[in-house]
C-alpha cells in the first residue's frame, strides 16, 4: 500500500485531531444541552418554541457550494459562481451538456457523439457528456447533485496526457434533469479539504427545485434550418404538503425525443475528402490533410501469393511484386475487366477511396427519460427526514462508417475461392485463358490489402439507466445542527454494435470453394456480407455507496469580531466498475492470423483492439472539520482539513485557507490557497493488457536511416501501424495540486457587481503514459548512449519488444550511423504512471446588474474565463529526454510528445465567454445571450516552416420572446419563441471528421423552439 502525502507519523496525529475535534463537538453540545436545563413545564415551553424556531432556522439557513456549515456565507470569501433557474431558461438549453457550453469555465467536452465516432466499442458512446473545468482533464472536476456526489457513468473512455491515450471517466452531465434545475453552482477553486477526491479544477454542483407546490407541465418543439432535426422536450411536476404541512412530496419528470442528424443532410459534412472547403488562398489549400476519405474501400488492393514472375502477367495485370489494384467499372484508371462490377489496373494508381462520411452520424436518434421524486418531513421534535430518488435512462441509435481491417491482420483469398479472379481452371469467375495463360490450374492465392468490409454501416444501440436513492436525516441540538445520509447509486451501459465483421468467420468465408464464399472483388454487390456479420457488445456498470455525518454550528464560540462557526464530519463510500467486453474481444472466441498473431494482441473483431474484461473497487474513509472564523469586523476566513484513506493507494492529507476582507463599503478582497487531490481511477489501477494500434514513428530507425544513407528509407520502414499495450499499475499514488486565487469583489451601486479572481492550479504526480513514440525516442537515446562497439549488451529501451527480422543492407545502414543493429517494433509495453506536472494558471471576470426602471426590469450578466497558462512539464524519463534534446545528445527534429505549452492547442481555447440580457415588463419578456470562444491552432497541421493552422474564434447568439398570461389554463402561462445561434453561425473549418472541431464548437446552424409553461 502507498502511504501519500505527509509520513505516516503527521497522518496519524492528524486524525487523531480530527477524532478529537468530532468527540469535543459532541461534548460541547451535550454541555450546553446540561447547563441550560429549566424546570419540567418550562422546559417543555422552551422546547417546543425552540423547535419551532429551529425548524425555520434550518429552513432558512442554506448549505452553499464552498461550504458545508449551515448558515455560513462564504460569498465574500471564495469564488462562487451560479445560475438560476431563469438563467438556465433563457439560454434555452435542454441537455446538461448544452448547459455546460454556457459555463465559462467549461473546456472541452471529449465524450462528445461526433468526436467519438472515429473510435469504437472502447469510446464511450450514447448519451453522455464530461465535466472538464479549466480544462484540466476529464475527472478532475468534482460533480454534486444537492451537495452529494453522483456515480460516475458506467463507460469509459481515453484522453491524450502526456504521450498517449488514458483511460478516464467523468459523471455523465446528461443525467442532470435541466428543466428542473433550481440553479447550477460552480466553485471556481479547489476543495478537495471540503469535499474530498476529485476536487481539483473545482466542484460543480446541481440543486434542484425545493418546496414544490402544485404543478407545472411545460412542453418545447425545436426545428433546425439546417437539417431535418426535430426535438421534443417535456417537463411536468407536481408537488403537495401534506400532514399539517409537515411533509413536502414532489415529482419532476422531463422526457426527450431527438431525431438524429446524418452527414448525408449537409455538404459540409457529407464528404470525408474536406479539400473543396479550403479557401483558395489558404496555405493549406489542396493539403491532403483535409482529405480524410480512406484508402480503404470495396476496390482492394490485392498482392499474388506466391510471386507472379513466370505467370506471364508481370507488367500487364499487376506490377513487378504481383500487386494489382481494383476499381468499379468505368473508372479512367481501368485496364483489365475482372467482372460486371470490378476492373483491374496495375498497382500504383492509387487506391479507390472511400467516403468515410457515406453513413455517418453527426448526432445520435435519442429518447431520455429522467425522473426524480423527494420527500421532505418535519417530524414533532423538529427533526427532519428527507429522501430523493432519480431515475435516468436513455436510448440512442447511431450510424458509423463500415469497418477496415488493421494493417497488422492481413486476410488471405484462398488459391480455390469461388470468386477469385486467378482461381483454378474450370471456376466461372477464372480471369479468360488469353490474360492468364501461365496461372497454374490450381490457382494462386491473394493477399487482401487496403480493403473495407463498407456493405452495411455500423449500428449502435446504446441504453443507459441511472438509479440514485438518498434517505438522510438532519435536526438539531441546542446550537448544533446535525445531519446524516445514506446513498446508493448505480450506473448501467450496454453497447451493442451491429454489423461488426468477425476475423474467424471472414478468414473462413475467404476460403471457401463454394459461392457462399465471401465475395470481395463485387464492389459490394452480393457478396454474401451476412456471413462474416456480427453483433458487438459492451457492458458497464459503476456504483457508488456513501454514508456521512456531519455535526456543524455556527456559533461554536463567540469572537470579538462575531460568532465561529465549525463543522466535523466522517464520510465512507465506496465505488466499484465493471467492464464485460464481448467474448470475441475478451479472449472467450479466440481469432489466430496467418503469422500466428493472436490474443491478447489480436482480437476476432476487425477493425477492434483485443480488451479484457476488467473491474475493481475501492473503499474510501473520510474524516474532515472546516471553521468560519470572522477575524475582524471586516475579515472573514475559512479554515478546512480533510484526511482520506483509499483501500488500494494509501492516504492523503489536504488542507484549505481562505480569507476575505471587506476593506470598503464597495470593495472586497479574497484569497485562498488549498491542497487538492484526484485518487487514480479504477480503470487505471486494475486494467489488464489492453492493446491499441496506432500509425506512429520508430524515431531509433529514423535516425539510423537518415545518418546510416537511407533517407528515402527505400531499406527501412519507420513509419507502421504500432502496437501499444497498456497495463494498470498498483503504484500508482494519487495526484496532488496547489491552488491558489486572489480575487476582488466591487459594488459601486447596490445593483452593479464586479469581481476579478486570478488563480492557478500545479498538479503534479498527473498520472499518463509516456506514449508510443516517446518510448521509441528513449530507446534511441539509450541505443545512442551505448555506440556500437559491443552490440552483445546493446537492448535499448526494455518497453520497445522488437523483432530479429534484419538484412544484410540494414545491418550496413545502423552501423554507417553508429548503431548496433536493431528489427523492427512488435508493440509497445507502456505502464500507467505519475509522469509530471501541469500547470493551469488564468483569471475570471464577471460583471452583474439588475435594475428596475418604468419601462421594465433589466437585469444583465457577463463572465468570462480567460487562460494565461497551460503547461505539461516532463518529468523522469521524459524530464531526461527533454534534457537530451536540449544538450544536443538527441538530434532536434526529433519531438518529445506531450509535454509542451499546451495553451491554444487543439481546443485549449485562451477565453472563453458568456453573456445573458434579460428585460421583464408586464406580461412581456425577452432576452439575449451569447457565447464566444477564442481561436485555437490545430497542431497536425503546421507547416514545416513552424506555420500553424490557426481555427478561428466563433460566437454564437441566443434570442427568447415571451408572453404571460395570468388565470389563462392554469394560474401562469408562459409562450415563448427562443432562436439558438440567430445569425445561423457556421463551426470554423477544422481537419476533423466532420470539418469542425466537435470537442469545442458545435456545427448544427440556426435552430428554433416554441415553448408553452404551464403552473397551476
Amino acid at each position: 500500500m502507498n502511504n501519500v502525502s505527509n509520513g505516516p507519523g503527521r497522518r496519524i496525529w492528524l486524525v487523531w485531531i480530527a477524532g478529537l475535534a468530532i468527540a469535543v463537538g459532541w461534548l460541547g453540545a451535550v454541555h450546553s444541552q446540561e447547563a441550560d436545563e429549566l424546570p419540567e413545564d418550562a422546559e417543555a415551553e422552551q422546547e417546543q418554541a425552540q423547535a419551532e424556531d429551529d425548524s425555520e432556522e434550518i429552513d432558512e439557513e442554506l448549505v452553499v457550494t464552498g461550504s458545508q456549515i449551515r448558515g455560513a456565507d462564504v460569498s465574500g470569501v471564495l469564488p462562487v459562481s451560479a445560475l438560476s433557474s431563469e438563467d438556465i431558461s433563457d439560454f434555452g438549453v435542454s441537455s446538461g451538456d448544452e448547459l455546460l457550453d454556457m459555463v465559462p469555465e467549461q473546456g472541452q467536452n471529449y465524450f462528445n457523439e461526433e468526436e467519438n465516432i472515429s473510435g469504437g466499442v472502447n469510446s464511450a458512446r450514447g448519451d453522455i457528456g464530461a465535466f472538464n473545468l479549466r480544462n484540466l482533464g476529464t475527472g478532475n472536476t468534482l460533480v454534486l447533485l444537492n451537495g452529494r456526489r453522483l456515480v460516475n457513468a458506467a463507460s469509459y473512455q481515453t484522453e491524450e496526457i502526456g504521450g498517449s491515450y488514458v483511460p478516464v471517466n467523468t459523471v455523465n452531465s446528461n443525467t442532470i434533469p435541466v428543466m428542473g434545475v433550481d440553479r447550477l453552482e460552480v466553485l471556481r477553486d479547489g476543495a478537495a479539504a471540503i469535499y474530498g477526491a476529485d476536487a481539483v479544477a473545482g466542484v460543480v454542483n446541481t440543486v434542484l427545485e425545493p418546496d414544490i407546490e402544485g404543478w407545472t407541465a411545460s412542453f418545447r418543439h425545436t426545428s433546425y434550418d439546417l437539417v431535418d432535426r426535430v426535438i421534443l422536450d417535456l417537463h411536468a411536476e407536481w408537488g403537495t404538503y401534506l400532514n399539517d404541512n409537515r411533509t413536502n412530496v414532489a415529482v419532476m419528470l422531463d422526457y426527450q425525443s431527438r431525431d438524429p442528424i446524418r452527414a448525408s443532410e449537409n455538404d459540409r459534412w457529407a464528404d470525408a475528402d474536406l479539400r473543396g472547403h479550403v479557401p483558395e488562398d489558404s496555405l493549406w489549400a489542396g493539403s491532403t490533410s483535409f482529405r480524410n476519405n480512406s484508402a480503404n474501400s470495396l476496390y482492394g488492393q490485392y498482392d499474388m501469393v506466391p510471386s507472379n514472375r513466370q505467370m506471364g502477367i508481370r507488367g500487364i495485370l499487376t506490377d513487378n511484386a504481383g500487386e494489382f489494384e481494383t476499381y468499379p467499372i468505368g473508372d479512367p484508371r481501368c485496364q483489365w475487366v475482372l467482372n460486371a462490377t470490378t476492373c483491374g489496373g496495375v498497382d500504383g494508381q492509387g487506391t479507390y477511396r472511400y467516403n468515410l462520411n457515406e453513413f455517418r452520424d453527426l448526432s445520435s436518434d435519442r429518447t431520455r427519460t429522467t425522473l426524480f421524486s423527494y420527500i421532505n418531513h418535519e417530524f414533532e421534535n423538529g427533526m427532519q427526514g428527507f429522501t430523493e430518488f432519480m431515475w435516468y435512462s436513455a436510448q440512442t441509435e447511431l450510424w458509423r462508417h463500415p469497418s477496415a481491417p488493421f494493417s497488422s491482420v492481413k486476410h488471405r483469398v484462398a488459391a480455390d475461392h469461388h470468386y477469385n479472379p486467378f482461381g483454378p481452371c474450370g471456376s466461372p469467375f477464372r480471369l479468360p485463358d488469353e490474360l492468364i495463360a501461365d496461372v497454374p490450374c490450381s490457382g494462386v492465392e491473394l493477399w487482401i490489402d487496403n480493403y473495407r468490409l463498407a456493405e452495411r454501416p455500423r449500428i449502435i444501440e446504446n441504453d443507459g439507466n441511472v438509479l440514485r436513492i438518498l434517505q438522510g436525516l438532519r435536526g438539531f441540538q441546542g446550537n448544533w445542527d446535525w445531519e446524516t445520509a445514506f446513498l446508493w447509486s448505480r450506473a448501467t451501459r450496454t453497447d451493442l454494435t451491429r454489423n461488426r465483421v468477425s476475423n474467424t468467420l471472414l478468414r473462413e468465408a475467404l476460403q471457401d470453394s463454394t459461392a457462399a464464399a465471401y465475395n470481395p472483388f463485387s464492389g459490394g454487390v452480393n457478396s454474401n456480407i451476412n456471413r462474416v456479420l456480427v453483433d458487438v457488445t459492451r457492458d458497464n456498470q459503476t456504483s457508488l455507496l456513501l454514508a456521512d455525518f456531519k455535526l456543524s454550528t455556527f456559533e461554536l464560540w463567540s469572537a470579538p469580531a462575531g460568532p465561529v462557526g465549525s463543522l466535523f464530519g466522517a464520510e465512507l463510500r465506496r465505488e466499484s466498475f465493471e467492464d464485460d467486453r464481448d467474448d470475441r474481444l475478451d479472449g472467450t472466441i479466440v481469432y489466430t492470423d496467418w503469422d500466428d498473431d493472436t490474443y491478447p494482441f489480436v482480437s476476432d473483431v476487425v477493425n477492434s483492439s483485443p480488451t479484457p474484461d476488467s473491474e475493481g473497487d475501492r473503499s474510501v474513509l473520510s474524516l474532515f472539520t472546516e471553521f468560519y472564523v470572522p477575524v475582524l469586523r471586516q475579515v472573514d476566513s475559512q479554515v478546512a482539513l480533510r484526511f482520506e484513506n483509499f483501500s488500494d493507494v494509501g492516504s492523503t492529507v489536504v488542507g484549505k485557507a481562505a480569507a476575505g476582507w471587506q476593506a470598503t463599503d464597495t470593495l472586497g478582497i479574497r484569497a485562498s490557497v488549498s491542497q487538492s487531490f484526484r485518487a487514480p481511477n479504477l480503470v487505471t489501477i486494475n486494467e489488464d493488457i489492453v492493446a491499441r494500434q496506432n500509425t506512429r514513428e520508430d524515431w531509433a530507425c529514423t535516425y539510423a536511416a537518415e545518418n546510416g544513407g537511407d533517407p528515402d528509407q527505400d531499406e527501412l520502414d519507420c513509419v507502421n501501424s504500432t502496437q501499444r499495450v497498456a497495463e494498470g499499475s498498483e503504484d500508482l499514488v494519487p495526484e496532488t495540486s496547489v491552488n491558489t486565487s486572489l480575487g476582488v469583489v466591487w459594488e459601486p451601486l447596490q445593483s452593479i457587481t464586479f469581481t476579478l479572481d486570478r488563480w492557478s492550479i500545479v498538479k503534479d504526480d498527473t498520472i499518463g503514459l509516456l506514449g508510443e513514440e516517446n518510448h521509441t525516442v528513449y530507446d534511441l537515446f539509450l541505443r545512442l548512449q551505448a555506440g556500437n562497439s559491443n552490440c552483445a549488451d546493446v537492448t535499448g529501451n526494455p518497453a520497445v519488444v522488437r523483432n530479429d527480422d534484419i538484412t544484410e543492407d540494414q545491418i550496413a545502414i545502423f552501423e554507417a550511423a553508429g548503431l548496433c543493429p536493431f528489427g523492427g517494433i512488435q508493440n509497445i509495453r507502456d505502464i500507467y504512471a505519475n509522469l509530471d506536472t501541469r500547470t493551469v494558471a488564468g483569471f475570471d471576470i464577471a460583471l452583474y446588474a439588475d435594475f428596475e426602471t418604468d419601462a421594465g426590469d433589466f437585469s444583465f450578466k457577463y463572465l468570462v474565463s480567460n487562460l494565461t497558462m497551460f503547461e505539461q512539464e516532463a518529468g523522469g524519463v521524459a524530464g531526461e529526454l527533454v534534457a537530451a534534446k536540449l544538450d544536443g545528445t538527441l538530434p532536434a527534429n526529433v519531438p518529445i510528445e506531450g509535454f509542451a505549452d499546451l495553451i491554444r492547442k487543439d481546443g485549449y481555447q485562451e477565453r472563453k465567454q458568456t453573456l445573458l440580457a434579460r428585460w421583464r415588463y408586464d406580461s412581456f419578456g425577452a432576452s439575449i445571450s451569447s457565447t464566444a470562444l477564442s481561436d485555437f491552432y490545430q497542431d497536425s497541421l503546421t507547416l514545416e516552416d513552424g506555420t500553424r493552422y490557426v481555427v478561428p474564434a466563433m460566437r454564437t447568439w441566443n434570442l427568447t420572446l415571451d408572453y404571460r398570461l395570468e388565470d389563462f389554463i392554469g394560474r401562469y402561462t408562459r409562450l415563448r419563441l427562443g432562436i439558438r445561434n440567430v445569425t445561423g453561425e457556421r463551426a470554423p473549418l477544422a481537419d476533423r471528421y466532420f470539418g469542425f472541431f466537435s470537442d469545442a464548437h458545435r456545427d448544427y446552424g440556426r435552430y428554433q423552439y416554441f415553448d408553452v409553461r404551464v403552473a397551476r
